[in-house]
Parts: structure tokens; C-alpha cells; sequence
């Protein structure tokens, strides 16, 4: 009987659709994160702002991201903006908004740490050689910035690529509803699928985030040498 669970799987096209719900989950993830890091990268340069209320309004971003769960902000573009704003958004754009205004705010905060574990040497060696402030910050600075980032990116996109499986809950099919799906369809000829459909779902999950998970403590031991 629990090989007839796990030959619902490979059942017609089955197996393929989870691949394709993966995939969603993947596009929706890469792409807020590219987004993320981009804005990322000038938030973390704004919060490091020497001007108070500049750093109060970036402060209470973050901590209205940080107190804020996912899934109410998912529910707040998705259904708040089609009923208050008259904007009729996708599923899958209104993750990559929610994703990239939580992504930003994570990267922002780790750009800014990084600057600040930048020692003041490093800003003195560049005047000494006749830099400008600008050639300083882009020659010296954000090199050193960048590489100090990368585990931290990695750990992020691993996150990021996790929580959207919340966005089944506004109607985007990624692999968590492919695989309720293919449940649903087979509940009465395969009582046993949910076991195997989920077991695969946790496979592919580990299979994408494990390598980013392990090259990210792999580069952080290579900084810490």
C-alpha cells in the first residue's frame, strides 16, 4: 500500500508540476531578491545617514517589517489594493512586492552593519593615497562591503525562497497548491498521497536550500580565517 502512495508522484504529469510549482516559487524568490539587493544597497547607504529624522524614518521601516508578519502584508497588497486602489495585481507580483519590501529592509540593515565594521583605517589609507571621498567608498568601501555580504545574501535568498510557500494563500500556484492539488485529486484512489506528495515537496526544498545554506557557512568560516 505505501508504494502505491509514492507512485501517485510519477502519475501523468504529476511529478512535472511540481517541478513547474517549484519554479514559481524560485522566479518569485530570485527576483524580489535582485530587487532586494539593489535597493538593499542604497538603503544601507541612507541609514548610515548622519541626519536623525532620516534615521527615524528608516528605523521605523524596519521595524514595521520586523514586527510585521508576511503573510498580513501579502493579504494587505493583494486584497487592500484591488479594493481600496482599484489595482488588480497577480498573486505572483504582489509577492514580489511584499518580498522585495522585506527583502530591502533586511539588506538595508545588513549594508548598514557592514559599513560600520568597515575599521576607519581604511577610509584614512584612501585619503592618504589623494582619493576623493567618492573614489574612497567605491574603489575601498564597498569592495570590502559586498564581500562581507555575501553569506548574509545567501542566508536571506534561503528565507526568502522558504516563505513563499505563504503565497498559496492568495492564489498562486507554486509547489505547496500544485501538491494540495494533486492530493485532492487522489484522496479517494490514494489515501496515503499526502505523505508522500508533502515528503516530496520537503525534498525539493532541502535540495534548493541546502547548497545555499552550506556555501554561505562555508564563506562565512573563509572571512572569520
Amino acid at each position: 500500500m505505501q508504494s502505491l502512495g509514492m507512485q501517485v508522484l510519477f502519475q501523468g504529469t504529476n511529478f512535472l508540476r511540481l517541478l513547474q510549482g517549484l519554479w514559481v516559487s524560485l522566479k518569485i524568490a530570485v527576483i524580489s531578491m535582485a530587487l532586494s539587493i539593489l535597493l538593499g544597497i542604497f538603503l544601507g547607504i541612507i541609514m548610515n545617514s548622519k541626519k536623525k529624522w532620516v534615521k527615524a524614518l528608516c528605523r521605523i521601516y524596519l521595524e514595521i517589517v520586523r514586527i510585521m508578519p508576511q503573510l498580513v502584508l501579502l493579504f494587505l497588497v493583494y486584497f487592500g489594493a484591488s479594493k481600496h486602489l482599484g489595482m488588480n495585481l497577480s498573486g505572483e507580483l504582489s509577492a514580489v512586492i511584499v518580498f522585495t519590501f522585506w527583502g530591502t529592509a533586511e539588506m538595508g540593515d545588513l549594508v548598514r552593519s557592514a559599513l560600520i565594521s568597515i575599521p576607519k583605517h581604511q577610509y584614512e589609507s584612501g585619503y592618504a593615497l589623494g582619493m576623493t571621498e567618492r573614489q574612497v567608498f567605491l574603489r575601498i568601501i564597498i569592495p570590502q562591503t559586498i564581500r562581507r555580504l555575501i553569506p548574509s545574501i545567501m542566508n536571506l535568498l534561503t528565507r526568502m525562497i522558504k516563505t513563499t510557500s505563504l503565497v498559496v494563500l492568495i492564489g498562486v500556484v507554486e509547489v505547496v497548491k500544485v501538491g494540495k492539488q494533486i492530493i485532492d485529486a487522489s484522496r479517494f484512489t490514494t489515501p496515503s498521497a499526502a505523505f508522500w506528495v508533502y515528503g516530496m515537496i520537503f525534498f525539493l526544498y532541502f535540495a534548493v536550500c541546502f547548497p545555499f545554506s552550506k556555501a554561505a557557512a562555508i564563506l562565512e568560516r573563509k572571512l572569520r580565517d
